[in-house]
Formats: structure tokens, C-alpha cells, sequence
């Protein structure tokens, strides 16, 4: 009777430790470096979603504390996309390789590491949303983000 209540016990402890592991597991987006995030978009075949920032930069901020803390984009990154964050003010080659001119800026990247379109400044987490389906989607192959949004995505 002691096995059985002890057994039983575990088993309830492991689901309710699973559980808890699987529900924080989408409470933040999983960042990558810039050459990690190349290598697992080969690997996955996933399309890459580039966001640069910096420290000082006021409109990063309010992205980071309201787009990118919102669960649906949180969920659609990690489920869709390699994401991977740069500090512009560290990586300053690659920041002028995607031609950054002002915080935040957002890139989408091909699986090959293509550059497919940009998004420049703060966007709220609906736009946001639009955008990665768009890419996500190969949509952007087809029409125009305007033509997208209009259809109802």
C-alpha cells in the first residue's frame, strides 16, 4: 500500500513539475546569437527574426517590456522563427550590415541567411503578429503587406 501511495505520489510530483517546466517554457522568447541563430535556421529550416536594440534607446524598451513579452508573439517566434537579438552598440559591424540607421530595428532572414525585409522603429505586438505571419507564411512571395493586412491575413 506504501508503494502504491508512493508511486502515485511521484508520478503526480512529475506531472505537476512538467507542467510548470512546459508553461514558462513560452513565458520568454528564445534568444539566440547572431551566428547560433544561422546555424539553427540551416538546421531547422526556419526563417530567422533578427531584433536590434540598444541599452539607452527608450522605443526598444517599450518593445521589450510590451511587444515582446506578449504571449501570442511569444508563442508564434519560438514556434516559427529563430530569434535572435543584437545590441547595436556591441555589434556594430553587424549592425551596419543591415544597414541600421535608428532603434529598434527589425530584419527578417531566409533559412539560407538572405535578407527578406526590414522593419524599422517600435511595433506593437498585433502588427507585429501581421508581420511574422506574412514572412512566416511566404506571403510576402505573393503580395504586398498592405494586400495582406486587407485580405484579413
Amino acid at each position: 500500500m506504501i508503494k502504491k501511495f508512493t508511486l502515485l505520489s511521484m508520478a503526480i510530483f512529475c506531472m505537476v513539475l512538467f507542467g510548470f517546466s512546459t508553461a514558462s517554457a513560452s513565458d520568454k522568447i528564445n534568444w539566440q546569437s547572431y551566428e547560433q541563430g544561422l546555424a539553427l535556421a540551416k538546421q531547422e529550416g526556419k526563417k530567422i527574426f533578427v531584433h536590434f536594440y540598444a541599452d539607452w534607446c527608450a522605443y526598444c524598451k517599450k518593445m521589450e517590456n510590451e511587444t515582446l513579452k506578449n504571449s501570442e508573439v511569444i508563442d508564434y517566434l519560438n514556434q516559427n522563427f529563430i530569434p535572435v537579438l543584437v545590441n547595436s552598440d556591441k555589434d556594430r559591424d553587424l549592425a551596419r550590415n543591415y544597414y541600421i540607421r535608428g532603434l529598434p530595428s527589425t530584419w527578417f532572414v531566409s533559412e539560407t541567411g538572405e535578407k527578406i525585409s526590414s522593419l524599422p522603429g517600435y511595433i506593437s505586438a498585433e502588427m507585429l503578429l501581421n508581420a511574422l505571419e506574412f514572412i512566416h507564411t511566404d506571403s510576402y512571395k505573393k503580395m504586398s503587406f498592405k494586400d495582406f493586412i486587407e485580405a484579413g491575413s
